[in-house]
């Protein structure tokens, strides 16, 4: 299935066309009788009477060949609002064969100069699908024509929609591909391919991350016969030498939990388990499409946590990059192993203004927020601030949980600097965050975004039909432009 979008001056034949029209909340359809026939417009009025009309938006069969479908607008109306309403006809029209609809733009009584290029957002956003491994593929067209007088978009505008669309879709590719097929070594293979967009990239392999001192991040993938990669993407979009913003993301390709072995059922979901990462590589294509006026990097460590003779064991005690060493007392606790010494790498060589790293990193926080709320941990509460703000604009919410020193006796270790777990139990993901920060040395603005709730999702969202979400590309493009463009 696919979806095109075109603008038209007028409807070829406004009578058998499907069309999308806007109406209040209340559904008062009285200014749609300049646009559609008298007996349509019986038809619709009658059939409000009897609707609930608590409903979004209604589909109306005319007849076997047009529908027309009503959306109402509240007032007031946020941009996420709009671009769900969207989502929310295309999964109405989404259905049967080719087929073509009309949209009203002059029926759209909003403020919104822009609530065109959100309700058509939404019905992108949510028009993705993975299908790159099915034999037979649906080959089926649906057309979206945009008429009126409300339709125009700025070059700049356009220019947005499309780049963050692809970076969102490209981060949902990554994530939903197999981890037989995106193991470390094809990943950092496609990465190189970003350079085609403008975007800087390096990547240090396992020879180069040794040299280095990366321990902790080698250790995980130690027991992989696939290679393990740092690879950093930079964008210099800013006419100044302006400190970088930096997007740190966790790429685990498949975590079995190594010999702290995982429990079968579901671990096929942990080909997901690099979705930090794709919300990094995503965001930095993002920025390159829309020529983003900053400077940004984005770090990703790519590894395979595996079983085998070579595989780390619980108990081994490892140095990382910072010099502090890890006494690693679980594998499964891996991903802050990774994030420990990319983190310390990135403040090292970048001297970032902030540091935003991504993670599905704990089930923890997935029984304290669900999939409603990715959490947040920071030791700044302005960066805080605005993550939290930008998240309620684009809908993809945060909730800041804390961090305190008493948090620091639960990762102490009696035999090296910290252990990755607190064995006594409990606060899970604050103590994983409370690791992290001891990698942050030089007390730059940092938050971690504990993903794993958000990341993906069985039963489809708002923007999305199922599968990987691209959690995280539109929330800190958000952040961006809100403050740093």
């Amino acid at each position: 299935m696919s979806i095109k979008i075109n603008f038209k001056n007028n409807i070829s034949n406004k009578t058998s066309a499907n069309l999308v029209l806007f109406a209040d909340e209340a559904f008062n359809i009285s200014p749609l009788k300049k646009y559609i026939s008298n007996f349509d417009y019986s038809f619709i009025n009658d059939l409000l009477k009897t609707s609930d009309l608590k409903k979004k938006v209604f589909v109306f069969e005319v007849n076997s060949k047009k529908k027309i479908v009503l959306v109402s607008i509240k007032k007031n109306i946020k941009s996420f609002d709009i671009e769900n309403l969207g989502a929310e006809v295309y999964g109405r029209i989404n259905y049967g064969k080719n087929s073509e609809y009309f949209v009203n733009s002059n029926s759209i009584i909003s403020n919104d100069e822009n609530f065109i290029g959100y309700f058509l957002h939404g019905i992108k956003l949510k028009s993705y699908e993975f299908n790159k491994y099915k034999s037979k593929k649906e080959k089926r067209l649906i057309s979206i024509n945009v008429i009126g007088n409300k339709k125009k978009l700025s070059v700049q505008k356009q220019l947005r929609f499309k780049a963050l669309e692809e970076g969102t879709f490209y981060a949902r590719d990554l994530v939903s591909e197999p981890g037989n097929i995106l193991h470390p070594d094809e990943y950092a293979k496609r990465l190189i391919t970003l350079k085609k967009d403008g975007l800087k990239v390096n990547i240090y392999d396992d020879k180069k991350l040794k040299k280095l001192g990366m321990n902790a991040l080698l250790g995980v993938g130690q027991g992989s016969i696939r290679g393990s990669y740092l690879v950093t993407i930079e964008w210099n979009g800013a006419k100044n030498n302006s400190k970088p913003l930096a997007f740190v993301g966790k790429g685990v390709c498949f975590d079995t939990g190594g010999y702290s072995l995982k429990p079968a059922k579901f671990m096929e979901d942990m080909t997901y388990d690099m979705a930090g990462s794709a919300t990094v590589v995503g965001l930095m294509k993002n920025f390159a499409l829309r020529k983003a006026k900053i400077n940004a990097v984005g770090v990703v460590g790519l590894v395979e946590n595996m079983v085998s003779g070579n595989a780390q064991r619980p108990g081994d005690i490892v140095k990382s990059y910072s010099g502090k060493t890890i006494e690693v007392l679980n594998t499964d606790a891996e991903g802050r192993l990774v994030l420990a010494d990319a983190l310390t790498f990135t403040e090292r060589k970048f001297k970032p203004k902030f540091m935003v790293d991504l993670a599905t990193l704990t089930g923890a926080i997935i029984v304290s927020l669900g999939s409603e709320y990715a959490g947040l941990f920071s030791n700044d509460d302005q960066l805080s601030k605005q993550l939290i703000e930008a998240g309620e604009k684009v809908d993809e919410k945060l909730w800041r949980m804390p961090l305190h020193k008493n948090f620091d006796k639960l990762i102490d270790s009696k035999n090296a600097d910290m252990q990755n777990i607190n064995y006594v139990g409990g606060a899970g993901s604050t103590t994983a965050a409370q690791f992290l920060q001891r990698f942050i040395l030089n007390k730059t603005p940092w938050a971690h975004l504990d993903i794993a709730g958000m990341a993906f999702s069985k039963y489809g969202g708002a923007l999305n039909s199922g599968g990987a979400t691209g959690y995280g590309v539109r929330l800190l493009n958000q952040l961006t432009e809100d403050n740093y463009e």
